[in-house]
């Protein structure tokens, strides 16, 4: 076997081995809520089952979604109209990267594939299995693989510019990990390190750890950086897996601070608090500035907690059951609930403006507008 079907083989381990984890307990059970704010359900729309991670990035007032069966369209983020549909051509296993013009998913044959408003403009075969969704921008296509090597592709043809990979890494992490803009950087994580890459060339420019390798086997030492990360004008805050959440200082490189903490999802937050929900899914809120804890919540454990996010004077989790809650950004006070159709949130919420988006592993796509 050579390194390539190693990296694989050490990646499907790492993912049964966090499948063999110990039962957990029963979710908690959700207590009646008396609504302290208003918020309405605004429209839905539905894709075939999501069976993938998958983001909801929204450009000149659309939102593009895929569907795991290889559809790809965008709605209209203030009434959820169909503005456009196209199909990849096979099940997929990332999805959905886009800069308003050309949009890319990637198949579980490892093809990545890119259309230009439902037009399917041209594929390219990849090295190894990918469930992050490509990073479009600047003309180019970034993609990282399970495997954490990174390919840049020219958006308009299809050529491949560059690859990057980092050797070191006996284990990844079958899970999102981080890809994402900074000015005229790529940041890409790399274990439990964020890496600036220069786009045009795919050199490292800097790297910096955000947490050290703890434990005596290459399991307990497994601290991947998990996706998305949250970019906070010049901060980039991630969690690296099971161990500690923390904010590097994109400008100069430089870690802002650290914090030893488990967990499983995304962070969400602004510059002046940062949430997160740990593996029981005790929900933390830090100050963004200095890691220290503002308070905690353990009214939601064990209910399957997404990745969250701010809107107004809330911070937004969905959970397992298909509940989006909406909890009080400064106490963690429960002030509104919504539901979807029942199946889990399987990805972060995401806002813009006075918009709440949630998608669901059935294939519902929600908006929200809380008041």
């Amino acid at each position: 076997m050579g390194e390539g079907g190693l990296r694989t083989a050490a990646v499907v381990l790492a993912l049964a081995l966090a499948g063999c984890a110990a039962e957990k307990p029963k979710p908690t059970p959700l207590v009646p809520l008396t609504a302290k704010i208003a918020g309405r359900q605004i429209w839905s729309a539905r894709v075939d089952g999501i069976r993938m991670p998958l983001n909801l990035p929204v450009r000149d007032g659309a939102v593009t979604v895929a569907g795991a069966d290889g559809t790809v369209m965008a709605l209209d983020l203030q009434t959820g109209r169909e503005q456009w549909r196209g199909q990849a051509g096979a099940r997929l296993s990332a999805g959905v990267g886009t800069d308003g013009r050309w949009a890319a998913v990637v198949t579980v044959g490892s093809e990545l594939v890119v259309l230009e408003r439902g037009v399917r403009k041209w594929s390219a075969r990849l090295d190894s299995s990918t469930i992050t969704a490509p990073l479009v921008a600047g003309e180019r296509v970034f993609v990282m693989g399970v495997d954490r090597i990174v390919h840049a592709f020219d958006a308009v043809d299809g050529r491949r510019l560059w690859s990057y990979s980092r050797t070191g890494e006996a284990l990844t992490l079958a899970q999102p990990g981080v890809l994402v803009a900074y000015k005229d950087t790529l940041v890409v994580g790399q274990g439990a390190s964020l890496v600036g890459i220069d786009p045009t060339k795919g050199s490292v420019r800097w790297e910096t750890a955000i947490t050290s390798p703890r434990g005596t086997n290459e399991v307990e030492r497994l601290n991947d950086l998990i996706g998305p990360a949250l970019r906070l004008g010049d901060l980039v805050c991630a969690r690296a897996f099971q161990t500690a959440v923390g904010c590097v200082a994109a400008n100069n490189a430089t870690l802002k601070w650290s914090r030893l903490v488990g967990g499983l999802q995304a962070l969400g937050g602004d510059a002046d608090l940062l949430f997160g929900a740990d593996a029981s899914d005790r929900i933390t809120a830090w100050r963004t500035p200095s890691g220290e804890t503002a308070w905690t919540n353990e009214t939601l454990l064990y209910r399957g907690l997404s990745g969250p996010a701010v809107a107004g004077r809330t911070v937004i989790f969905g959970d397992a059951e298909g509940q989006v809650h909406f909890l009080d950004r400064q106490t963690g006070e429960a002030l509104l609930r919504q539901t979807t159709d029942g199946s889990a949130v399987i990805a972060p919420p995401v806002v813009v403006g006075t918009t709440v988006l949630v998608a669901t592993r059935n294939g519902g796509i929600f908006a929200f507008r809380p008041e």
